[in-house]
């Protein structure tokens, strides 16, 4: 298992907690990255909003890719999935631009592209909003366009959505054949494109059990294209503590919901612009990414097992949440890491003792 995590670009992922200690700023992030990387975890997924959808529009955001420039040159290991929407970036000058970020970092880029759906902040920065599948259609030729700009010496395109004209991308990525393509959904559209154009999928906070069917569904996909075979990987929200009844309080601390918190209104725009496989309840609003969905509260040895029910479920890579981020990577890197590295080939614990 690969331990990722979420940087905090946006002050925290807590709707119902005001200040959770971890500001929204270059120097936290900087800290965060350089020390992530020093402790065991691998890689770092920096999200695309240029509106803060968890502590509310006013509050600061960080951006994405300027942010992603600077970690490449202030890390060594870390590898760095940054989120792009193909809506707000024309795919040859993206293309152009990872390529100098994934030198910069030695071969440590890779591409989380979510198809937008936040139309209250599309509108407020002037971008086009398609409807749900036509998202997807123009995510498919964004693809086709990156892809293209990155493999070969001389690219030409023209699609629905973008053209390219004999275009000269140089120098290319150092990782070939290209950088790894990440992405999310779960609607047939999505699906489809995933299994089809990325190297990746990732999926929200979910249960073990449920987590293997979605892998076992994007494998069979996969294997009918007759594509080598994807990665996957999965949010989740961690809760460390000594004893269970501790990680059962903090769990009720943070899932206090207020329906006034200024976040509200965004958790409703995602939930009217996607296309989820069940309902979102009030308690999964409290944290980002359905992150509790995941299971990953108890003690360490508790949290232990679930990652490595998650490595039984197919997964690969889990991309986490804390709160404070700092001092709970830390606990996580201490206490728990070292119990599902020492288990190995997704064993569980009991099998190792």
């Amino acid at each position: 298992m690969r331990f990722g995590y979420w940087l905090p670009v946006f002050g925290g992922w807590l709707r119902n907690v005001e200040d959770e200690r971890m500001e929204a700023s270059w120097s936290y992030a900087k800290r965060l990255a350089q020390r992530s990387e020093q402790i065991g975890f691998d890689l770092t997924l920096v999200a695309e909003l240029n509106l803060n959808d968890i502590k509310g529009m006013d509050a600061p955001s960080l951006d994405a890719w300027s942010t992603a420039a600077a970690l490449a040159a202030v890390t060594e290991r870390l590898e760095i999935m940054v989120a792009v929407r193909p809506t707000f970036h024309l795919p040859s000058l993206l293309a152009k631009q990872a390529a100098n970020i994934d030198r910069i970092s030695s071969g440590r880029l890779s591409l989380n592209v979510v198809s937008s759906w936040w139309a209250t902040e599309a509108k407020k920065y002037g971008v086009q909003f398609d409807e749900h599948d036509d998202r997807y259609a123009r995510t498919s030729e964004w693809l086709d366009v990156v892809d293209g700009m990155w493999k070969q010496p001389r690219f030409s395109y023209q699609g629905k959505y973008y053209s390219v004209d004999d275009a000269i991308l140089e120098p290319k990525p150092v990782q070939r054949p290209r950088p790894t393509i990440y992405a999310g959904g779960e609607s047939p559209a999505a699906k489809s494109l995933i299994s089809s154009k990325c190297d990746a999928w990732l999926t929200h906070g979910d249960e073990p059990a449920t987590i293997a069917k979605k892998v076992a569904d994007l494998r069979s996909r996969r294997e009918a294209l007759e594509l080598p075979p994807m990665s996957f990987g999965a949010a989740g929200y961690v809760v460390v503590r000594s004893t269970e009844e501790e990680a059962k309080r903090e769990v009720q601390r943070i899932t206090d919901v207020q329906q006034s918190a200024r976040g509200y209104a965004n958790y409703q725009d995602w939930i009217g612009n996607t296309r989820l496989e069940q309902r979102v309840s009030l308690e999964d609003y409290s944290v980002s990414n359905r992150g509790l969905k995941s299971g990953l509260v108890g003690t360490p040895e508790q949290v232990a097992e679930r990652v490595l029910e998650f490595e039984r479920a197919g997964l690969d890579l889990l991309l986490l949440q804390f709160s404070p981020q700092h001092e709970e990577m830390e606990r996580f890197a201490e206490e728990v890491i070292p119990l599902v590295r020492g288990a190995g080939g997704g064993q569980s614990l009991q099998a190792v003792a």
